[in-house]
């Protein structure tokens, strides 16, 4: 598995941020950072980015190591203990309890540096990880052995092994798979003063045990202290721990020791450390077992019209060779249809579906697909409660169902307003034949209080995801969350269930754990964890707690009841999102912008592997500066922008990618105009704000002003004028421009003979630089039978200006011409341009610069031009020559109509004028604009490409197309193509024959 390589970070912004290093923790610093390779930030930047997860908390830790072997994590968790200051380990930051949030505590970041898969045994089927490793990566690598890790949480794409194992995560396949305990073999694990372990299966009483008791070490200690506490208390035990697939709920001292394969008694410390949550010790390394991947699977979903039966109709589900039995409600599938990412994947579900069961066979349990959900949709239809099932047999069909229940969490987390559905009591698991009972005891209790609440996930397992719904920006809803909490613990205890079955303990359970174990066994888990750790400084309050600091659910909440935030007076329009600062919360920390494969979002992220450079980063860290926890100023400063803002790329993939809609290139370019109304924008940011104006000049003066550029000191003086890259190519300008060229002609197709009229509007760089696109729309268009007029007296988009932060300018541009184009669409015309980038703007910047009326008929009627001849199907009244064996392109979209929806568009029209299109999964080309002229940011956008380069150089096709301007300057800068590739409407028109 390949990834874009990151870049190094010096190269990026300074090791130590800006914002002022707490005196408090200096000296710890100093140290550190004497004594450890990796990153040191105690800085004020750090600390607010590493203050949250995925969960409701948010604590400042007292800084961040990055570490790079496990001598730095050694070094950096002997220092802590000496200096007294808490340690925690941490992934991807994507858990759900707080398990990664700590006040005070020296955050250890193993997703930086340790993520190598370090050995795979297809043969065994082992492989041995560093807990940095994202779980999907390690998929991808196992997949050419058939061959997968069993567990399968839905944020598998970000989240690491060594987050799985702290929290013994598990995900939909739970039923056929079970959880991570099972699957995790040896670890190699750092304790709390340093010393180095490595656990394994040791025979009790075995020769290797003597060696092991006989010494004078920490590890002899702690293998009498485990097997004592286990024997002791073997018949709590029996009688405490929930006999369920999952209980993630405490310390797994009921697992420890067992019976092993060759009917040895044996003690694993490794599946102690699973599901601890670093309290008990950091992981470096692990050892894990392997599943067979199925070749095939099949799902049902089956729909009812209650909830309460669709969660009776689970225990008969189980009686089926099946590998998922899963749940949604019609809460989920109300926020989907109303969600542009997500209504296609709820299409197929009936209006009327109050809840369905999603049930999945797999070719190693079952031969006949078809028979087999024959079976059970005569036991659920014919002879149960369901009405309707939808079948998919397909791997599209199943991966939209998929998506669709996987984006349950992050939908209901995007409900406008500040109350939500929040994570605390979600998880808690009972058994099966009895998860009907229990959720309508838990739905009374919601009635109780008045309040209500999602349901979803994983019935088959026990384990229903029921979020109440309140607000934790206020003192009632606090407390709301606890009482909940306390009812809802006391039925799963009456159940025999686990407070926990997925998400762990962190700071939202670990308070409930003396009642479900206890008092003898909580009292065994402070002594095995004074054992292993005898300050208690490793991840404290987590799991376990001292009697004189217990963890209080209440506490340490990323809002809370003081929570408040400064409005700011905006120039663009936020009503639609609820308010700036509504924008910005709706960052819920889940991690989605830290994966790598998948979508567009984050390509700064991709490049640098830094927290600040996902949308998560930006958003924890506007929010801090909109909130108090960083000076007011703040946010308007130098450093904020450099450090914050100048990363983001506005390539609008987290408006669609993020799952609950962040749009970071919105916010950038509102932040950034209020700086430029303080600061002056500087000569470069002047420039390609108003790159028309130049390129206007530009144009006159050809080819003068290309020879310029090539003059030798030329490209020196630009990097030290204006900062441009002087590895760039520049444009280059045509002494004829596209409107010259369009207004000298006549139209081959007249507005009387037309049915259909655009105006193809002249984007600066197809006007100045390189008309061919422009042109082949034109003849394209007209071998269509549309009427295009190219305009004379329109102003430039406006991009440009909004990409920089100039939103004035922007404004002033956009009401120009929407004034203009208002007029030709009362009399049926449309609007159409060659540019991605300005078609979108036209479609969604323009309404947020604009609240007019005109400028939502504008967005209406505005299209890409592959778009409009998709839209209107007009590639069917063009002829096109008979395809050619070698017509094949792969194509390279534009992250704006990614964000928008429209990227198919292209796709569909190069297809159906013959070509044998490869859609490339590639991202963000990291050109974005301006962005990849700006030396200082050459390497980023350099290393951004680089998963687009490998995606050209893996396709098969001869050869590439791109609609995007900056993308095809990118593909032309790489060593990919012999020149700037083609725009899509170029290949089309190659194949019109007229």
């Amino acid at each position: 598995m390949s990834r874009t390589p990151a870049v190094d970070r010096a190269g990026v912004g300074p090791a130590v941020r800006p914002g002022g290093q707490d005196s408090e923790y200096a000296d710890l610093a100093a140290d550190l950072r004497a004594a450890v390779d990796g990153a040191v930030r105690f800085d004020e930047y750090a600390r607010v980015l590493y203050a949250t997860d995925g969960s409701i908390y948010g604590a400042q830790p007292a800084g961040v190591v990055e570490p790079r072997d496990v001598a730095d994590v050694r070094a950096a968790v002997d220092l802590a203990t000496d200096h007294g200051v808490p340690i925690l380990a941490r992934g991807a930051g994507s858990s759900l309890a707080g398990q990664a949030v700590g006040s005070g505590c020296v955050v250890l970041d193993l997703s930086t540096h340790f993520d190598e898969v370090l050995d795979v045994r297809p043969e065994e089927q082992r492989a041995v990880v560093q807990p940095g490793v994202v779980q999907d990566h390690l998929d991808d690598r196992l997949a050419a052995d058939g061959l997968k890790f069993a567990p399968d949480p839905a944020s598998s794409n970000r989240a690491t092994i060594g987050g799985g194992i702290g929290n013994n995560s598990t995900g939909a396949h739970s039923v056929r798979y079970g959880i991570t305990d099972a699957y995790t073999e040896r670890l190699k694990v750092v304790l709390a003063d340093g010393s180095l372990i490595e656990t394994r299966e040791v025979v009790l009483d075995g020769p290797e045990w003597d060696r092991i008791v006989g010494a004078d070490t920490r590890e002899a200690e702690l293998y009498r202290t485990v097997r004592g506490l286990v024997e002791r208390h073997e018949d709590e035990i029996e009688a405490r721990y929930p006999d369920l697939k999952r209980n993630v709920s405490g310390y797994n001292l009921d697992r420890v020791i067992y019976e092993n394969d060759d009917g040895d008694r044996v003690i694993n410390l490794t599946k102690l450390f699973v599901g601890a949550e670093s309290t008990l010790g950091i992981v470096v390394e692990a050892e894990l077992s392997l599943v067979t991947r199925p070749p095939e699977t099949a799902l049902a979903l089956y729909c009812f019209e209650d909830l309460i039966e669709a969660l009776s109709a689970v225990p008969e589900a189980l009686e089926y060779d099946v590998s998922a039995v899963e749940l949604m409600d019609d809460e989920v599938f109300r926020l989907a249809r109303e969600s542009e990412q997500y209504a296609r994947y709820e299409a197929p579900i009936p209006d009327d579906a109050a809840a369905a069961l999603m049930i999945e066979f797999d070719s190693e349990l079952v031969d006949d697909f078809e028979a087999a959900i024959a079976e059970t949709s005569t036991a659920f239809v014919a002879d149960g409660d369901a009405f309707d099932v939808i079948e998919a047999y397909t791997d599209d069909a199943q991966a939209d169902l998929w998506k669709l229940r996987k984006a349950a969490i992050p939908l209901l987390m995007s409900l406008d307003g500040d109350a939500k559905p929040y994570p605390f009591i979600e998880d808690a698991t009972v058994p099966p034949e009895e998860l009907a009972e229990y959720t309508q005891k838990f739905m009374d209790v919601l009635d109780d209080h008045g309040t209500s609440a999602a349901y979803f996930a994983h019935a088959g397992s026990g384990t229903l995801h029921i979020r109440p719904i309140l607000s934790l920006k206020q003192e009632e809803g606090i407390q709301l969350m606890r009482s909940i909490a306390d009812d809802v613990t006391d039925i799963v205890a009456e159940h025999h269930g686990s407070f926990s079955g997925e998400h762990g303990d962190g700071l939202a359970r670990t308070e409930f754990n003396p009642k479900m174990y206890g008092d003898d066994l909580w009292s065994a888990f402070q002594e095995l964890k004074t054992a292993f750790d005898p300050d208690w400084l490793l991840n404290p309050g987590k799991v376990v707690y001292r009697e004189d600091d217990p963890t209080d659910m209440r506490e340490d909440l990323r809002y809370g009841a003081d929570y408040a935030t400064i409005e700011p007076q905006t120039r663009l329009d936020f009503s639609e999102e609820g308010g700036f600062a509504e924008l910005v919360e709706l960052c819920n920390g889940c991690g989605t912008c830290r994966q790598q494969d998948d979508d567009v979002m984050c390509p700064t992220y991709r490049a640098t592997d830094d927290e600040m450079a996902t949308t998560r980063g930006r958003a924890n860290m506007l929010r801090a500066a909109i909130s108090g926890e960083l000076p007011e100023e703040e946010l308007y400063s130098t450093e904020f922008q450099e450090e914050v803002l100048d990363l983001c790329v506005g390539c609008k993939g987290c408006k669609s990618d993020c799952p609950t809609g962040v749009d970071m290139a919105k916010l950038k370019a509102e932040v950034k105009h209020q700086y430029h109304q303080e600061d002056d924008p500087g000569l470069r940011t002047t420039l390609f704000g108003n790159i028309d104006a130049a390129s206007a000049w530009g144009s006159k003066l050809a080819p003068l002003s290309n020879w310029a550029t090539a003059i030798p000191g030329s490209r020196v003086v630009l990097e030290k004028l204006l900062g441009i890259a002087p590895e760039r190519s520049l444009p280059s300008f045509t002494r004829e421009s596209f409107v010259e060229w369009a207004r000298d002609r006549t139209p081959a197709v007249s507005a009387a003979d037309a049915d259909r009229k655009v105006l193809l509007f002249p984007d600066t760089y197809t006007n100045y630089s390189y008309p061919a696109p422009g042109k082949a729309a034109v003849r394209v268009l007209e071998a269509a039978g549309v009427h295009v007029r190219v305009p004379t007296d329109v102003a430039p988009s406006g991009r440009a200006a909004y990409s920089v932060g100039l939103l004035d300018r922007a404004a002033d541009r956009a009401r120009t011409n929407v004034e203009l184009f208002d007029d030709y669409i009362d009399d049926g015309w449309a609007v159409v341009a060659v540019e991605p980038s300005d078609a979108v703007v036209f479609q969604d910047e323009y309404t947020d610069l604009l609240d007019t009326g005109a400028a939502e008929r504008v967005a209406a009627n505005a299209y890409g031009v592959c778009e409009y001849l998709d839209v209107h199907r007009l590639v069917e009244n063009l002829t096109v020559e008979e395809a050619a064996t070698d017509r094949a392109l792969a194509y390279h979209g534009h992250c704006h109509q990614h964000a928008a929806g429209t990227d198919h568009h292209a796709v569909g029209v190069l297809r159906r004028a013959g070509y044998d299109v490869d859609p490339l999964d590639s991202g963000c080309c990291g050109m974005a604009g301006s962005f990849g002229y700006e030396a200082e940011h050459y390497d980023v956008s350099k290393s951004i490409a680089e998963r687009l380069f490998e995606k050209i150089r893996a396709s098969d096709a001869p050869e590439v197309v791109a609609p995007g301007a900056s993308c095809r300057s990118q593909i032309g800068d790489g060593d990919v193509a012999d020149a700037s590739p083609p725009h899509p409407i170029e290949a089309v028109d190659r194949v019109v024959d007229r």
